[in-house]
C-alpha cells in the first residue's frame, strides 16, 4: 500500500491502508485492555470493601431500630404501636443520610423527638380514657422544643448521631469515588496523535514482517507517558485521597463510632421517656399554658405490632464486638490501599515494564527500525513534562480527567 498514514517505510511493506486501519483499532483496544488489567486488583479491593461496609451499616441500622422498637414493646407497651412508626421513620432517615442523600441529621433527629412527644403525652404524662385529638397532638409537636419534655437528651442524641454518621458517610463516599476514578481512567479517550503513536509502536513493525520485535523501553515510556499525561495528573490527588481516608479511619473508633452510637440510641430514648415521666406534673402545666387543656377523641388501642423474633438471627451474628471487627476491617483496607498510593504516578512505567516493552539489552523497535537501544530523550510523567516528548504531542487538558480531579479535591476537603 502506497497510501499508508502511519506505518510508512523505506522498505517494501506488507500493509494496506485497510490493514493499517484495523491495526489502529487493535492498538487502542490493546492499551485499554492493558489499563484494565493493571487496575483490576485495585478496583476489586475497593468495590468489595465498599459493598461490605455498606452491608454492615445496613445491619447496624436494622439492629438499632430493633433495639428501640423492642424498648417500647417491653417497657411502654400501650404506646408501642404508635411509637414504632416514628422509630421506623427515624432509622429510614439515618440510612438515607448514611448512603448519601441530602438530609440533615439535626432535622430528622428533631423530627423524631417532636413526633414522639404527643404519643408520650397521651400515654405517659397525661393518660386519659380517650386519645388526644389530632389538632391537639399537632400543637404538642410544634411546642416540643419550647417545652423540652425530654430534658437535654434530644440534643445529646442528635449531636452524637451527627458526629458518628458523617465520618462513615464520607468514608463510603470516598470509596465509591475511588471506583469512579478507576472506571474513568480505565476507559480513556485517546487523542488522534496518541492513537497514531500507539499504532506505530505496536503494529507498524508487523508491516515490515517484524512480528516478534517489541518496542524499546525508552520509546515505550515516551509514548505511554504521552498518552497517559492527563492520568498522571490524578496522582497527587489520589495520594491525598488515600491519606485522608487513613486519617478519617483513625477518627472513626471510640465513643463516637457508628456502632456505639447506633446501638446505644435506644437507651438514650429510654432516658428521654424517664425524664418525661418524672417531670409529668410540671410538663402538664406547661402544656396547658401553650395548648390549653387536652381535647380528646375515642381511643384506638392497637397492641405491639413489632415482630421481635424476625431479626434475632442478626442479633446473634452481630454481637457487641462488632466495633472491633469494623475497626479491623478499616485498618486492613487502608494497609492494602497504601500499596496503591503511587498507582497513577507509576502507571506508564508499570505498563511498559510488565507488558509492552522489550527487556533490557535485547534488540528493540524504535518506531522506524530494530536497533540495539533507543537514543532519543525520555521525558518524565505528567502534562508539563510532555512539551519535550519526541514521540507524542500533548495538548490542553482532558475535561473528563479534570472533572474527576475536582471530585477528589472535594472529597479530600470533606
Amino acid at each position: 500500500g502506497v497510501d499508508l498514514q502511519v506505518c510508512t517505510s523505506k522498505n517494501p511493506t506488507c500493509c494496506t491502508k485497510k490493514m493499517e486501519e484495523r491495526y489502529q483499532t487493535a492498538a487502542k483496544q490493546d492499551i485499554q485492555q492493558v489499563l484494565q488489567t493493571s487496575s483490576a486488583a485495585l478496583k476489586f479491593l475497593i468495590s468489595r470493601n465498599a459493598a461490605a461496609f455498606q452491608e454492615t451499616f445496613e445491619m447496624l441500622i436494622r439492629l438499632a431500630e430493633n433495639y428501640t422498637s423492642t424498648l417500647f414493646c417491653n417497657a411502654y407497651r400501650n404506646m408501642a404501636a404508635e411509637a414504632t412508626v416514628h422509630v421506623q421513620e427515624f432509622f429510614t432517615d439515618v440510612g438515607l443520610f448514611l448512603f448519601g442523600t441530602d438530609v440533615s441529621t439535626e432535622e430528622f433527629g428533631n423530627r423524631f423527638f417532636d413526633t414522639l412527644f404527643p404519643v408520650v403525652y397521651n400515654h405517659v404524662i397525661n393518660p386519659g380514657p380517650t386519645d388526644i385529638s389530632l389538632e391537639y397532638a399537632e400543637c404538642l409537636r410544634v411546642a416540643r422544643r419550647d417545652i423540652r419534655p425530654f430534658g437535654s437528651v434530644p440534643k445529646k442524641a442528635i449531636g452524637q448521631m451527627g458526629r458518628a454518621l458523617l465520618p462513615s458517610r464520607t468514608f463510603l463516599q470516598a470509596l465509591n469515588l475511588g471506583i469512579e476514578v478507576i472506571n474513568t481512567t480505565d476507559h480513556l479517550h485517546f487523542s488522534k496523535d496518541c492513537s497514531r503513536a500507539l499504532l506505530r509502536m505496536q503494529y507498524c513493525p508487523h508491516c515490515q514482517g517484524l512480528t516478534l520485535s517489541k518496542p524499546c523501553m525508552g520509546y515505550c515510556l515516551n509514548i505511554i507517558r504521552g498518552c497517559l499525561a492527563h492520568v498522571a495528573e490524578v496522582d497527587l490527588h489520589w495520594r491525598g485521597d488515600i491519606q485522608s481516608l487513613e486519617e478519617l479511619s483513625r477518627a472513626m473508633s471510640g465513643a463516637f463510632s457508628i456502632e456505639h452510637v447506633l446501638l446505644n440510641f435506644h437507651s438514650l430514648v429510654n432516658d428521654a421517656l424517664v425524664h418525661a415521666r418524672i417531670n409529668g406534673p410540671e410538663l402538664s402545666e406547661q402544656v396547658n399554658k401553650i395548648c390549653g387543656p387536652p381535647v380528646r377523641k375515642p381511643k384506638e388501642s392497637p397492641g405491639c405490632s413489632f415482630d421481635q423474633s424476625k431479626d434475632n438471627q442478626g442479633l446473634k451474628m452481630f454481637s457487641r464486638d462488632s466495633e472491633e471487627t469494623l475497626t479491623n476491617r478499616r485498618k486492613e483496607l487502608i494497609s492494602h490501599l497504601r500499596l496503591y498510593r503511587a498507582f497513577y504516578g507509576g502507571l506508564a512505567d508499570q505498563l511498559c515494564g510488565n507488558e509492552l516493552a522489550a527487556a533490557d539489552g535485547l534488540p528493540c523497535w524504535n518506531g522506524e527500525d530494530v536497533v540495539r537501544s533507543y537514543t532519543l530523550r525520555v521525558v518524565g510523567s505528567g502534562i508539563k513534562a510532555q512539551s519535550a516528548n519526541p514521540e507524542v504531542k500533548v495538548k490542553g487538558t482532558d475535561p473528563v480527567i479534570s472533572q474527576i480531579i475536582d471530585k477528589l479535591k472535594h472529597v479530600i476537603q470533606v
